[in-house]
């Protein structure tokens, strides 16, 4: 609506205003019949003319209190709306707040939805476990609580359109009431929300543990293997093949490759699982592929060392049968009849021996070092075997000597192991403990009826050395219990 100005003989302009205002006139001053402080209007005497110029000059002064004096008129007549002020600016004004602030729930609402959804997608990209699949399923319910309250918000605000002129008042009313029940609600779903993210702590705890384990542990594979195979260049490099090892390291290019396809693909556990492994048997070949010059070194050594024991072994295996034949000669059979195999068992061990350092020495040159080392193991078993028998013979023969001569050595060593056992069984006692007393009893009539047999043309001195032994054996066994118990009594 346009204001048009008025002219200065317009019946729009007030007459006040023209009157109060003194004009000097063609003729000259304008006069009052009355003072100026007496009420009621002047008096004019006969027309009022005023000069072209200056009446155009007094019609644009006045224009501005005219536009004043004649809106609120135009505005309010006719029965039109009150474009400024009034009760329908008032509710648009509600409603537009109202909108406004379901706006900024919504979109609250919905940047926390994104946030969870990560959160989410994290566990269950870790976590397979039924709490896992549990959230997940409340999550999915939640969501279908969060999109109903989202489409009443977007009702809300499709059904009014708080831009129009004619918005009436009772429209803007009940579009502040909805859009305020479409903010609460969002409010509501906001708090549940809330509280689920919260609930969701310690999953996603552990699941944000392990995706920040998830890079270091597949770039510590990554460089474990890079380190295993420069150590195989290295020892390649020193005319060892090492074969073995480079097939193991081989064996691990799968598992790097999924390495490279990433968690996404294969799972995080999955990863996490994967990038140990392979960190480790990584590792541990390059372990070995250092360690193998020293290996190959020291198979050559035990290679050497055992070729020599192997020969004197030979040679003492040689003396057993001279041996053999000095206690037939001088014992009764009880005393070397158990000896006889020997020297057939130490010529069959050292041959067998042999050959087995024969087979090592191909593996060796074949560089298989593992039967190599095992087949050494084997040889080390069979000297050692032979030594013990070869060094029985001449052992017996030096104990049997040892008693001949004088079988009261070990009489006497046997009896104070007795005296000393009774002694400690005797020890803060009056009369000895029947558990202890017996058996020690038991071992000097045993000792006794060993003695015994050393009379005669021919003792057996065999069965009275074992006899002494076995009566020894007997009686630490009763020391030893007496001193738990009493330890045990502290």
């Amino acid at each position: 609506m346009t204001a048009t100005p008025g002219q200065p003989d317009s019946p729009s302009v007030p007459r006040a205003h023209r009157a109060r205002r003194r004009i000097p006139s063609a003729t000259g001053p304008l006069r009052a019949t009355g003072p100026l402080s007496a009420p009621g209007p002047l008096r004019v005497p006969g027309p009022l003319r005023v000069p072209g110029p200056l009446r155009d000059t007094l019609v644009l002064v006045g224009l501005p209190l005219l536009a004043a004096l004649a809106l609120p008129a135009a505005f309010a007549g006719g029965g039109t709306r009150r474009w400024f002020g009034g009760r329908a600016e008032n509710q648009r004004a509600e409603a537009q707040a109202a909108k406004d602030a379901a706006a900024a729930a919504f979109y609250e609402l919905d940047t926390a939805q994104r946030d969870l959804r990560i959160s989410i997608e994290t566990i269950t990209a870790v976590d397979d476990s039924p709490a896992a699949r549990r959230a997940v399923a409340d999550f999915d319910a939640l969501g279908r609580r969060i999109d109903e309250a989202s489409h009443r918000y977007i009702e809300a605000v499709d059904a009014h359109d708080l831009d129009r002129d004619d918005l009436e008042a009772s429209a803007a009313s009940r579009a502040r009431s909805e859009l305020t029940a479409a903010k609460e609600e969002l409010g509501r779903v906001k708090q549940e929300l809330d509280r689920f993210t919260d609930g969701l702590g310690p999953l996603l705890g552990k699941a944000e543990t392990q995706l920040a384990r998830l890079a270091p542990a597949v770039e510590r594979a990554r460089q474990a293997l890079l380190a295993a195979s420069n150590a195989l260049d290295s020892v390649r490099a020193s005319g060892l093949r090492a074969d073995d090892l480079a097939a193991r390291l081989a064996a691990l290019s799968p598992e790097l490759t999924k390495l490279n396809q990433g968690a996404g693909q294969h799972g995080v556990p999955q990863t996490l699982e994967r990038a140990e492994r392979v960190s480790r048997e990584a590792e541990a070949v390059r372990v070995e592929a250092e360690r193998l010059p020293e290996r190959a070194a020291e198979i050559d050594h035990r290679l050497v060392s055992l070729r020599t024991r192997a020969q004197a072994l030979t040679t003492r295996s040689e003396q057993v049968e001279p041996t053999l034949s000095e206690l037939r000669r001088r014992f009764t059979a009880a005393c070397w009849q158990d000896l006889q195999h020997v020297p057939d068992a130490a010529a069959e061990n050292v041959r067998q021996a042999e050959a087995r350092l024969a087979e090592a020495r191909a593996a060796r040159a074949e560089q298989r070092w593992a039967d190599a080392t095992a087949l050494l193991s084997t040889v080390r078993a069979l000297l050692n075997s032979t030594d013990e028998a070869v060094s029985a013979a001449g052992d017996r023969l030096h104990r049997l000597n040892a008693v001949q001569k004088d079988p009261q050595q070990d009489i006497d060593r046997t009896r104070f192991a007795i005296r000393d056992a009774q002694r400690l069984a005797m020890a803060g006692r009056n009369t000895p403990d029947p558990r202890h007393a017996r058996p020690l009893d038991d071992a000097v009539a045993r000792l006794d009826r060993a003695v015994a047999t050393l009379e005669g043309r021919h003792p057996d001195y065999w069965h009275f050395l074992t006899e002494t032994e076995a009566v020894r054996r007997a009686v630490a066994h009763v020391v030893s219990g007496i001193r738990e118990e009493r330890g045990a009594g502290h």
